[in-house]
């Protein structure tokens, strides 16, 4: 006698977007395939979401973590289809698109068609006051130098002083780009973060015509629906929480593990006791001591949580090597009529060089209209990066003092905040070291191998972005199904 049909079991450990975005696609994927497939997430806080942490405060529409998207990276416009929030998607203020970089403490615009950093138009650049004209040269230097051979992977930092020059990097780029990761460049992979800067090299044999080349490329936009290809970040209306709300509804069905941790993953050997059917692979045991039945795992958290559950059945130095920086945001409202002071663009960047404790600061009442009453004032403000992380550990009140004195030197406004909002994001941005494309195709293949049904998925390997966390997610929960079918 044949026993019932089985119900495949998939664990996922963290409850972050990574590990909603694998639920909600694994489960959607899986009904569409007239399949039955138990879910359950793990995860060690009392509620999902990760890092995405919208407060809805008096009006206001605050993000504790990330706050937007990139427009052309279709897979949350996609996901926000799925869910039915298309209509909630909001652009960036049209009017607030100039950004700033602080330099000798003055803010000055930066170039109208940089690209990344990089320059595509030449008088706006010729004219800037960020540059020396002797860093303007050197820059101008990228249009005869022969492009490099070999396809070795290098770090950001060594590829743009190269094609740019040192000042270029320093003044421009560093702060543009490290702003992304909270990194250093010349520590970062070029290969896992920018990997259009060297095939504009290889291609144009100038890394500013290439970038011309493909701003003015429709290639460029291809796949993203037309309405936003105008548009460089969206967000939602009520904040990006609105996605995690959706998702968690969607996911009722699912088994939460919420306040609970994953410990380790024990091998299952032999065979079920009811003729037709197959015993699970795996076991994931909790920190209550609970075993969790798995016929496949997905493990969406950061590298040095996922290293300690995958050590006991393989080499994980490739996560060994992914170091994370801790930084925190501080928010600051202020009433407009006592503020002074209106903005003509999305906010500010700060070099290494400014010696302030703030890297950045957007004007978010401005970037995103729907953020704030319309009789105040939202500033967001950026601390910590690799190399400079004591900031972020400051008690709250010297934090702010921080803050505050970096803002009025700065801005040179006097009115004190209503209130501020401390968020601390510790160990919360990889740093992909040189070589990382590499190392996570081998590790890649030896977790196929040595546990086959484990999946290493998120933030820590293909892009740090919310685009990237879910298409990663999808395509993680897309290649279960089918290890599952076969």
């Amino acid at each position: 006698m044949r026993g019932t049909e089985h119900v495949d079991q998939v664990v996922i450990i963290g409850g972050g977007i990574s590990g909603l975005s694998s639920a909600f696609y694994l489960s959607r994927k899986a009904k569409e395939q007239g399949r039955t497939v138990q879910v359950t997430i793990v995860e060690p806080a009392g509620s999902l979401g990760g890092k995405i942490n919208t407060l809805r405060k008096e009006g206001f529409v605050i993000e504790k973590g990330p706050d937007s998207f990139l427009a052309r990276k279709q897979p949350m416009i996609d996901l926000a289809v799925d869910l039915g929030l298309e209509d909630e998607l909001v652009p960036i203020n049209p009017a607030a698109k100039k950004t700033y970089i602080l330099n000798r403490g003055k803010l000055h615009p930066m170039p109208p068609g940089l690209v990344l950093g990089v320059p595509t138009e030449v008088m706006p650049f010729v004219k800037t006051g960020l540059l020396s004209p002797k860093a303007k040269l050197r820059a101008g230097m990228d249009f005869v130098m022969p492009a490099r051979k070999g396809d070795e992977d290098e770090s950001i930092g060594g590829f743009l002083e190269r094609r740019l020059g040192g000042e270029v990097v320093e003044k421009i780029a560093e702060p543009l780009l490290a702003g992304i990761y909270a990194g250093e460049l010349h520590k970062i992979s070029l290969r896992a973060t920018f990997p259009q800067f060297r095939e504009a090299e290889r291609k144009h044999g100038s890394l500013i015509r290439g970038m011309r080349a493909s701003r003015k490329s429709p290639s460029a936009s291809a796949g993203t629906p037309a309405k936003y290809r105008n548009i460089t970040f969206l967000t939602f209306r009520n904040g990006l929480a609105t996605v995690t709300e959706a998702l968690e509804e969607q996911l009722k069905h699912v088994d939460l593990q919420l306040g609970r941790k994953a410990v380790r993953i024990h091998k299952r050997g032999g065979s079920s006791a009811d003729e037709g059917q197959r015993a699970p692979r795996y076991q994931v045991e909790l920190d209550n001591g609970v075993h969790l039945d798995a016929d496949a795992v997905i493990i969406t958290t950061p590298a040095f949580s996922a290293a300690p559950l995958l050590k006991p059945h393989l080499d994980t130095e490739e996560l060994d090597d992914i170091r994370y920086v801790s930084v925190a945001n501080v928010v600051l409202a202020f009433d407009k009529k006592e503020f002074g002071l209106t903005f003509d663009g999305s906010g500010f960047l700060v070099p290494r060089t400014e010696g302030k404790v703030i890297t950045a600061c957007t004007w978010t009442s401005t970037k995103w209209l729907h953020t704030s009453p319309d009789d105040k004032v939202l500033l967001r403000c950026y601390v910590g990066r690799s190399g400079e992380e004591a900031a972020v550990e400051l008690p709250d009140e010297q934090l702010t003092a921080a803050v505050l004195k970096d803002i009025r030197s700065i801005l040179d406004i006097k009115a004190e905040p209503i209130f501020t909002e401390i968020t601390r994001l510790r160990h919360s941005m990889p740093q992909y070291p040189v070589g990382h494309v590499e190392q996570y195709k081998a590790f890649r293949g030896r977790l196929a191998e040595k546990l086959p049904g484990v999946w290493a998925t998120g933030a820590a390997f293909e892009g740090v972005g919310l685009p990237d966390c879910i298409r990663q997610a999808r395509d993680t929960a897309f290649s279960v199904l089918d290890e599952l079918k076969g």
